[in-house]
């Protein structure tokens, strides 16, 4: 088989991962209003995928590039097809919320209305309150020898008026941004009945334009490139150079512009040509545009039409500690301690052991990474609180993690304002790792004790993330740490670890050696993977040739996923499923029957991917799990994901998704799950 039929494309695969969140629209399983948030995710992530992958394609193109992906394509070629697919998308995502969800929520009592559908009492309340609330935010922009075209900033929801001076005869072009502190669907009256904010403000536009004729208006939107173009080697203060970059972002290049359908064309080419777009950058919808505002519909309080909510626990030795008055040092001290988010509470385990760390007299020092957290993090105000009752305090802080660069650095400045030691890791690297390191002196003896974690130290999104973390003060794996930071913070060179496998040197060659070695079992072999995205074309071919090999290898893709399944003759032993759901799974279990040394499986969890930027341009870090009963549980998880009356979406061998039900109300792997949690003892 030719090697560009091996792959598949990574912006197609990111589609289909799309593609999979709009099916969730229409589960009839799934509540109403929860199904309309699935469409709003739909909408937010498809405005960060041409933020990030289609303006990078846009440069590409830009600067004459013709390199081909793994799978053949040139960026040019990539940019067709995703037109092709995003125009396909809108058109299904419009319809959805068309005929789908608009119909079922007006029959649930929830109704959204047009303005010719208000009544004549309804319409003078809204004119009155647009006068009140509306009117003096609102500022027109027109187009003409002394106004030059306005700027348009990013995702933006705008108004286009075109009007016309019934003297004169002489049209205008005007711009209307709609004010993003106004609710976007307005109540009218008490009930749940809304109407669009657009719709209020197109009513009411000759407030604004008096004495002239409205003579059209439709609502648009300009995404624009929202990367961060920064050479940290050329960067002198890379702090300084972030916040820079934040503001240029501001102004980066137009890569799309959404209008609805029947958008007059002169008006049109006015705006690409003054945003400089080609035809192929608009996207045309039918229905809302952003509909990422549905978030707002999805927040209703009405339970009827909800989750019904799972209350996090305490993890069980965490409950017995608290209740017997012990520190979560003597808890991981008597065993390592395994937990599972959002399942058992974030707020009990890792940030209780900030806490406890950050107030105990005993603790020296405290070190952790922190890639995202919160704008109010809890975490965060412990370290200062640590750092100025005299504690060394380091972090090392991701100032480039993507779309929260802002928040990082303010909390950069507020740390290092109370005395912590604040790095931003390697030259070059993004530090993905999500690791404590708490130096406790005990009564016997000085003590490192460890959190390692599969996801952010953000309290936010722990309640809505699946993820993983192992605590423990195991002398090998805190070395390790140790070690770690020491290479993050200071001037070494990376270390060869006892335990840990750590990217970019060690995790590549290591998972490399595992799947090599697994395949010398041959159909003895089994490899189990769950992860958020596998794209590494070396790692692939790998798993190819295990799979040649016989050995049976299951893959829980969540998003981007550039193998191809069951074809025979090089995957016919590879399944690839993705498990969707009210939760976002984000853990990376790695799992390995015949480990290094025969005798058991080898579990790993931790921070990375398979994906080039994981395994070469980060500071990723997975760790061993060894206790009998925490493989057991990672074994238990991975066993609710594969079984096949869950509900799932399976890859094909023609690169098709395809949504497996096997009954009508098939099981949901993470509600078994979260009900296996709650009847599980302590561990």
């Amino acid at each position: 088989m030719d090697l560009e039929s091996r792959f598949i494309n990574r912006e197609l695969s990111w589609l289909d991962f799309n593609d999979r969140v709009l099916e969730l629209t229409t589960d009839k399983n799934i509540p109403l209003l929860e199904r309309c948030r699935f469409l709003a995710i739909c909408s937010s992530n498809l405005d960060e995928f041409y933020q990030i992958r289609v303006a990078a394609l846009k440069d590409q193109v830009a600067g004459d590039i013709s390199a081909k992906t793994p799978d053949g394509r040139t960026p040019l070629e990539q940019l067709r097809e995703i037109k092709i697919r995003t125009q396909d998308f809108i058109r299904r995502q419009d319809q959805t919320w068309a005929k789908d969800l608009l119909p079922q929520l007006k029959v649930a009592g929830v109704h959204i209305a047009s303005w010719s559908q208000l009544s004549v009492r309804e319409k003078t309340k809204m004119s009155s309150e647009f006068d009140q609330r509306i009117f003096p935010v609102l500022t027109p922009l027109a187009v003409d020898p002394a106004h030059p075209f306005p700027y348009i900033s990013n995702l933006a929801l705008n108004l286009a008026v075109i009007a016309r001076d019934p003297n004169s005869g002489e049209q205008r072009f005007a711009r209307l941004k709609i004010p993003k502190n106004l609710p976007r669907f307005m109540r009218v009256g008490t009930a749940n009945r809304f109407v669009l904010l657009e719709e209020v403000i197109s009513a009411n536009l000759s407030r604004l334009f008096q004495g002239m004729t409205i003579e059209q208006c439709f609502v648009f939107r300009v995404t624009r490139n929202a990367d961060l173009s920064l050479d940290d080697e050329d960067a002198e203060d890379l702090l300084a150079a972030v916040e820079m970059e934040l503001r240029r972002r501001r102004f980066g290049r137009a890569v799309r512009i959404e209008v609805p359908y029947g958008t007059d064309k002169d008006v049109l080419d006015l705006m690409c040509q003054e945003l400089e777009l080609e035809p192929d950058d608009v996207t045309y919808h039918r229905g809302i545009i952003e509909m990422n505002a549905l978030n707002q519909l999805a927040s209703l309080d009405i339970s009827a039409l909800r989750y019904q909510a799972w209350p996090p626990l305490t993890a069980g030795r965490l409950a017995a500690a608290q209740f017997n008055s012990q520190s979560i040092f003597q808890v991981i001290r008597e065993r390592q301690l395994l937990v599972h988010h959002p399942h058992e509470s974030f707020t009990s385990s890792v940030e209780a052991f900030v806490e406890q760390a950050a107030n105990d007299p005993k603790v020296h020092s405290i070190k952790m990474t922190l890639y995202r957290t919160s704008g109010d993090s809890s975490i965060a105000k412990h370290l200062v609180r640590a750092a100025e009752s005299g504690k060394q305090i380091a972090v090392v802080l991701e100032i480039k993690a993507r779309f929260d660069e802002a928040r990082n650095i303010a909390w950069a400045k507020e740390l290092e304002y109370a005395g912590v030691h604040v790095t931003y890791g390697i030259v070059g690297l993004k530090t993905h790792s999500k690791c404590i390191l708490v130096v406790r002196e005990d009564n016997d003896q000085m003590r490192r004790y460890v959190h390692i974690g599969t996801g952010n130290y953000n309290s936010t999104t722990a309640r809505v993330y699946e993820d993983i973390g192992f605590f423990t003060c195991e002398e090998s794996i805190g070395a390790d740490v140790t070690e770690l930071f020491n290479y993050l913070t200071g001037y070494a060179k990376e270390p060869d670890y006892l335990r840990l496998f750590v990217a970019p040197h060690q995790l590549r060659p290591r998972i490399l050696e595992l799947i090599h070695r697994e395949a010398t079992f041959k159909e003895a072999g089994r490899i189990t993977l769950k992860l958020n995205s596998i794209s590494d074309p070396a790692i692939i071919d790998a798993l190819y040739l295990a799979s040649g090999a016989g050995v049976k290898i299951d893959l829980i893709v969540r998003g981007i996923c550039c193998l191809r399944a069951g074809v025979p003759g090089m995957s016919e032993n590879i399944t690839v499923r993705s498990v969707l759901g009210r939760y976002l799974e984000h853990s990376r279990i790695y799992r390995f029957d015949h480990g290094f040394d025969d005798k058991s499986p080898l579990h790993l969890i931790g921070s990375a991917d398979l994906m080039g930027r994981n395994l070469d341009g980060r500071v990723e870090v997975l760790v061993p799990l060894t206790h009998p009963k925490h493989r057991a549980w990672l074994d238990k998880v991975l066993g609710f994901l594969l079984e096949d009356k869950s509900k799932h979406f399976e890859l094909g061998s023609d690169n098709k998704w395809t949504k497996h039900a096997i009954e009508e109300h098939a099981g949901d792997a993470q509600q078994r799950l979260h009900e296996w949690v709650l009847a599980t003892q302590l561990r």
